[in-house]
C-alpha cells in the first residue's frame, strides 16, 4: 500500500534524479537549465525557495501518479508507465511556462530555448522512469485517499 512516506521518498528520488540531469545539461551542449533559480525569480524569492518549490511540486506530481495515473495507464511495463507520465508532466510544464512567459512573468523565449526543452524533457522521462521503478509493484494495491 502507498504510504504519504513512500510518496515522499519516491518524490524526492524522482524530483532529486531529474534535477541532476538538468543541471548536468551544459555539460552535455544544452544551456543551463537551473529551475531553482527560475522559479525563486519568478517569486520575487531566492533560488533556495525555488528550489523547495521545486521539489514540493515533484512530490504532489508523484502523489498523482502513485493514486491516480499508475492504475489507469494502459502500458504493462512499470517503466514505459511512468515515462509516459512523464510526458504528460513535461507538456503540463511546457503549458505553464508559456502561460508565464505571456504575463510577463518569465522572460521571452530566446536562443536555446529548443534544446532546453529537449533537456527538459529528458528530465521528466528520467522523472517518469523512477516513478514507474518505484511503484511497478504497488499497481493493483495502492489504496485511494478518498475511498
Amino acid at each position: 500500500m502507498t504510504t504519504p512516506v513512500k510518496i515522499l521518498v519516491a518524490g524526492l528520488l524522482a524530483t532529486g534524479a531529474m534535477t541532476l540531469l538538468m543541471l548536468m545539461a551544459p555539460m552535455m551542449g544544452m544551456p543551463p537549465m537551473n529551475i531553482g533559480a527560475m522559479l525563486g525569480g519568478m517569486l520575487g524569492a531566492s533560488a533556495t525557495v525555488g528550489w523547495v518549490m521545486h521539489f514540493m511540486i515533484g512530490v504532489v506530481f508523484t502523489a498523482a501518479y502513485a493514486f491516480i495515473f499508475n492504475q489507469r495507464l494502459p502500458i504493462s511495463s512499470p517503466v514505459a508507465r511512468g515515462m509516459a507520465y512523464g510526458v504528460l508532466v513535461f507538456v503540463l510544464a511546457q503549458v505553464m511556462f508559456a502561460l508565464m512567459r505571456a504575463m510577463g512573468l518569465m522572460p521571452a523565449a530566446g536562443e536555446g530555448m529548443l534544446l532546453g526543452m529537449m533537456g527538459s524533457l529528458l528530465g521528466h522521462l528520467l522523472f517518469g522512469a523512477v516513478l514507474g521503478g518505484f511503484f511497478s509493484t504497488q499497481r493493483t494495491t495502492v489504496a485511494h485517499p478518498l475511498a
